[in-house]
């Protein structure tokens, strides 16, 4: 998506405005949001994520960036992790201290006592996708899943988010869903598109028996090569790709922070 800023015109009121930071294994992302149309308004601000990724490291990276903007409003924050009433209860790619850390707390104090939201990065992703991208006047159930190291998910039902599915954990023919159908099992075993699409699908169709969605969106790095692997499923349920891709973590952040 484009994301050169945007200069209003002298007649039109200024956009409403939201800070996003997305916290992966590699790399902490922020950038202030235009609220009404899922745009970046500023460059996007990186910093490498702290090695070890603990709580105190990566919060005050978080801190870093904010600084950058200047900016004094609520602050929506995504995290690898399970996210239940501001705590985090899993870690994936960042420190296990994480594990029973109130993120929350420890972001609200490190900002300095301002608002924030913290939530799962692919529920992130997904509140994105739903308001802005590829979900946009969907209805129903939409599972978005974000193919990369392992399979992150997010449920929506009707634009209600359902947080913390993590659907890549789910057993599938004797396996977890991820260690059959990520990006990195394609990449790591040298699959063809065919056999992996072959994986994915079958992946889906338990998804399929399992909550009879009306929609898949497929998220994640690979999702920008769709035509090479999308055509090739048979799951029954309609299946498209994300449109926000690697903006979508900063955006769904955003839109937490204030809906929150």
């Amino acid at each position: 998506m484009h994301t050169e800023p945007q200069t209003p015109s002298v007649d039109s009121p200024p956009p409403r405005l939201g800070l996003g930071v997305d916290i992966g294994g590699s790399g902490v992302k922020g950038a202030v949001v235009n609220l009404e149309t899922g745009v970046l308004a500023t460059e996007r601000i990186r910093i490498d994520t702290p090695q070890p990724a603990t709580p105190e490291a990566v919060a005050a990276t978080v801190a870093a960036i904010v600084k950058e903007f200047d900016w004094d409003g609520p602050v929506g924050i995504t995290v690898p992790a399970v996210v239940k009433h501001g705590v985090t209860y899993s870690a994936a790619n960042i420190d296990p201290t994480w594990i029973g850390t109130d993120a929350r707390a420890l972001f609200t104090a490190e900002l300095d006592g301002r608002k924030v939201t913290v939530l799962n990065d692919a529920d992130a992703a997904g509140l994105a996708e739903q308001k802005f991208g590829s979900g946009r006047d969907e209805n129903g159930l939409v599972i978005l899943l974000t193919f990369g190291t392992g399979i992150g998910s997010a449920l929506l039902y009707n634009g209600t988010l359902i947080p913390n599915s993590e659907l890549g954990h789910l057993e599938v023919g004797g396996k977890k869903a991820e260690h059959r159908a990520a990006a990195s099992v394609r990449e790591r075993n040298n699959l063809s598109w065919t056999d992996w699409a072959a994986e994915v699908s079958t992946v889906l169709s338990t998804y399929d028996a399992l909550f009879s969605p009306d929609l898949f969106i497929a998220g994640g790095g690979v999702s920008k090569k769709s035509d090479k692997w999308i055509p090739l499923l048979t799951t029954q349920t309609r299946i498209i790709p994300a449109q926000l891709r690697n903006t979508a973590g900063i955006v769904g952040g955003a839109v937490a922070a204030y809906s929150d």
